[in-house]
């Protein structure tokens, strides 16, 4: 007879269902200590557990693509990301750890070959100001960090921050003195800044001189040595991307930022060194260089041909070192000693 009364296993939908009620709960009640609120946070935690436990499946099992699309669907039928992200900050450790994970992996699930949460997100975009204003908060900073960079792998939600008064902020969290943060917020940047090739080439396009300004003077001439050295490196990749021609071709006209690199050449660091070589070359390469780019490098050819003498990489790179012969000869065919 036991047998008989035994509860229905719950779908993914009731798992959604439940699991709103509860952030709905969550966010509601006061932040006190009674039982009925520990009972209905312990249920909280467990569903979210559970719904992580769906979508990546576990020691027993792989996850099951039609129950990950019931929950995908559910979850954006109404405003349980909303109810997820605001009442974050109200989780334990370890439920914000799953939380986060699950908002990761619904932004790849597809229901019906779409992705349903492109659509939400576009129409739920203020969301982003929240996830963007988490690294003000150091408890939270990791967690709406990790959330952030999974929603801007959705071209519209990338033009929405890239468009955003935001942005500006981004020059100083990746500067924030707390580490990890600042690592994980300079993660963040590089993927808006790489991501979606039209829509960045867009944005610098439009914001070049606010943007190049910050970017020179916060991030390159910081006093911290691994900011500039991220920023270098990013600069290259942002540069060398052929979407961004037209915007390379602005940056290695200007005299201002050939003086920037050419400090960063000097620095004592070799993988500074590396990165702002891979900037300069565009510089030297450009057949249509501007009169006082000429006669900077005029003014400064036997150095950059001594530093260049014995100027290597730790390991042996073709690449580099054809790109290093032709950015010698370009030098050398300049006029003066």
């Amino acid at each position: 007879m036991k047998g008989l009364f035994k509860s229905k296993p719950r779908t993914p939908v009731d798992i959604v269902r439940q699991t709103r009620d509860l952030l709905m709960y969550c966010e509601r009640s006061p932040d006190t200590r009674e039982s009925k609120r520990e009972e209905k946070m312990a249920d909280l935690f467990k569903n979210i557990r559970e719904m992580k436990s769906i979508l990546y499946g576990n020691s027993e099992s792989e996850p099951v693509s039609e129950s990950c699309a019931q929950l995908t669907q559910e979850f954006f039928r109404d405003n349980t990301l909303r109810l997820l992200i605001r009442c974050l900050p109200k989780l334990n450790l370890e439920a914000r750890k799953d939380a986060t994970q699950v908002v990761a992996n619904l932004q790849r699930q597809q229901v019906q070959s779409k992705l349903i949460a492109s659509d939400y997100l576009e129409a739920n975009i203020d969301l982003m100001d929240i996830l963007i204003s988490g690294y003000e908060n150091t408890d939270m900073a990791l967690h709406y960090g990790a959330m952030l960079r999974e929603c801007i792998r959705h071209q519209s939600v990338a033009r929405y921050v890239l468009e955003s008064a935001h942005m500006k902020k981004f020059f100083d969290y990746i500067q924030l003195p707390n580490f990890d943060i600042a690592a994980d917020a300079a993660a963040t940047f590089k993927e808006l800044m790489t991501r979606h090739k039209s829509t960045v080439a867009e944005f610098l396009t439009k914001n070049y001189d606010w943007f190049f300004a910050d970017y020179n003077s916060k991030l390159l001439e910081s006093s911290n040595y691994i900011t500039r050295r991220q920023a270098v490196k990013l600069l290259g990749d942002i540069l060398l991307d052929r979407s961004n021609s037209a915007v390379m071709t602005r940056y290695v006209s200007s005299r201002d930022n050939l003086r920037i690199l050419m400090n960063l050449l000097r620095e004592s660091s070799k993988s500074i060194q590396i990165e702002a070589f891979h900037v300069f070359k565009l510089f030297a390469a450009n057949q249509q260089k501007p009169a006082d780019i000429v006669s900077i490098l005029i003014a400064n050819k036997s150095k950059l041909l001594r530093l260049f003498a014995d100027f290597k990489t730790d390991k042996e790179d073709e690449q580099f070192e054809t790109d290093k012969a032709l950015v010698v000869k370009e030098i050398e065919s300049l006029p003066g000693n």
